[in-house]
C-alpha cells in the first residue's frame, strides 16, 4: 500500500477513535500526576491502549506498548507528567488534585497517541507502532534521558521517533514541522560568591560579594552580546539571587541562580566555558572567589532533514497548514531521542495568539486532539516510509 493509502486509511479509522479520545483526555485532565507521581497516569492511558498488547515498565513510571507486530518500529512519545499549577479554566473536568494542572497539554499529547495506536491496531500500519509514555518530561532527571538509555528502544528495533506538542503561539489548523534545531539546549547553573562579610558600616574592611555578584550579573551579558554570532539564538538568563538577612551586614556570600540556552552544540560548549571564566575572573578583580555549578540539562532537539521533508506534504494532505520556520529557546525532553535517533517534533497551533503555556488558564480545545493525532500520523506514516525497508 503506498503512504497516501495507508494515510488515508488510517485518517479514515483515526475520525473514529476520536470521541474516546476526547473523553480520555478529560478523564486524563482531571487526574493529573506530578512528574516521578504518574503511575495512576499510566494505568489509565493502558487501559484505554487497544488491548491485548504487553506494556513494558520503563523509567519508573513509565510504559512501552508495541502495536502491530513485530520488527523494526517506529516510536511516538507521549508525555505522562502534569504541572504544580492551580488550574482556574473552570471546566467541569477540571483538575481534582489541587495544585496540579496538565498545564502544557499533556493531557492532549497522550489521547491523540492512544487514537492514533488504536487505529494502527484495528486496520494495520506501515511498520509496528511503539507507544512511549513517557515520564518526568518537566523535571530533572529526564525521563526521555532515561528510556533512551534504558536499551529498550534498540531492543524493541526502534528506527525513529515522533513526537507533537501543542503550541498557542500557532493558529489552530497549523502544524510546524521544521528541519534543524527547533528547540533550544537546556542548562541551569549556580554562581556562588564568596568573599569576607563584615560590619555594613566600615565596607573597607570586607570584600563584599554582593557588589561583586551584581558585576558577574552584569559581565555574564556580554556573553550574548559580545562574545556570541548574532545570527545564533542563545539565551543567559540570571533568574534569582539570594545574599544576606539583615541590612546592617555584609554577608560572607552571594548567589546567583539561571539558565543557559543555545540552539548549537559549540555554541553551549562555548557559553558554559565562558561563564565558569567570566564568572572567576570578575570575582578576583573585586578580592573574592566565585564557585560555578553548571547542571546540563537537554541537548538541542533537532529534527531530522530527511523526516521533516517526508511529512510536510502528508501533513498537507490532511487538511492542515503547514509551518516551517517555527523555533524556539524552550527545551523539551524529546531531544534526547533526537540525539540517538533521526526524530520529529512537531508544534500544533492550539490559539494563535498571547496564551502562555503554564499558565493556570491554558486549556486548548478538544478539538486540538484532533490535529495532534493527525500531525502524530503523519510523521508516523512518514517515518514508516523512510526508516524502514519494505518487504
Amino acid at each position: 500500500m503506498s503512504s497516501d493509502t495507508t494515510l488515508t486509511a488510517l485518517a479514515a479509522q483515526l475520525e473514529l477513535e476520536l470521541d474516546g479520545a476526547v473523553e480520555l483526555r478529560h478523564q486524563l485532565h482531571a487526574r493529573p500526576g506530578l512528574s516521578g507521581d504518574e503511575a495512576a497516569t499510566r494505568e489509565l492511558v493502558l487501559a484505554a491502549l487497544p488491548g491485548g498488547h504487553a506494556a513494558t515498565e520503563v523509567a519508573g513510571t513509565g510504559a512501552v506498548v508495541r502495536v502491530g507486530g513485530g520488527g523494526p518500529a517506529i516510536a511516538v512519545r507521549g508525555e505522562l507528567d502534569a504541572l504544580a499549577v492551580h488550574e482556574e479554566t473552570g471546566v467541569p473536568w477540571e483538575s481534582r488534585h489541587p495544585g496540579v494542572m496538565h498545564a502544557c497539554g499533556h493531557d492532549v499529547h497522550l489521547a491523540a497517541l492512544v487514537a492514533l495506536a488504536r487505529a494502527v491496531d484495528r486496520i494495520g500500519g506501515p511498520a509496528p507502532l511503539l507507544a512511549v509514555l513517557q515520564p518526568r518530561e518537566e523535571t530533572y532527571p529526564s525521563g526521555a534521558q532515561d528510556v533512551t538509555e534504558d536499551g529498550i528502544l534498540d531492543r524493541e528495533q526502534c528506527r525513529a521517533a515522533v513526537g507533537a506538542h501543542v503550541q498557542p503561539l500557532l493558529a489552530a489548523g497549523t502544524v510546524a514541522c521544521t528541519p534543524g534545531g527547533v528547540n533550544a539546549s537546556a542548562d541551569e547553573f549556580t554562581v556562588t560568591v564568596r568573599g569576607d562579610g563584615g560590619h555594613a558600616a566600615y565596607p573597607h574592611l570586607t570584600r563584599d560579594p554582593v557588589v561583586t555578584l551584581a558585576h558577574v550579573v552584569v559581565a555574564l551579558q556580554s556573553l550574548v552580546s559580545r562574545e556570541t554570532d548574532p545570527m545564533s539564538s542563545v539565551v543567559l538568563s540570571v533568574t534569582t539571587l539570594a545574599a544576606g538577612t539583615a541590612a546592617n551586614v555584609v554577608p560572607g556570600s552571594a548567589e546567583a541562580g539561571g539558565t543557559l540556552r543555545a540552539m548549537r552544540t559549540a555554541d553551549r560548549e562555548f557559553l558554559q566555558q565562558r561563564l565558569v571564566e567570566t564568572a572567576e575572573l570578575v570575582a578576583k578583580a573585586y578580592g573574592c572567589t566565585a564557585d560555578v555549578r553548571i547542571t546540563r540539562g537537554e541537548p538541542v532537539l533537532d529534527n531530522d532533514a530527511t523526516l521533516t521533508a517526508a511529512t510536510q506534504p502528508l501533513l498537507a494532505s490532511l487538511g492542515l497548514k503547514v509551518a516551517t520556520d517555527l523555533r524556539s529557546a524552550g527545551a523539551d525532553d524529546f531531544s534526547y531521542f533526537s540525539a540517538r535517533m533521526p526524530a520529529l517534533m512537531l508544534f500544533v497551533g492550539t490559539h494563535g495568539g498571547t496564551e502562555q503555556l503554564h499558565s493556570p488558564t491554558f486549556l486548548p480545545p478538544d478539538e486540538r486532539v484532533r490535529d495532534v493525532a493527525h500531525a502524530l500520523l503523519a510523521g508516523y506514516v512518514a517515518a514508516a516510509e523512510q526508516f524502514i525497508p519494505r518487504p
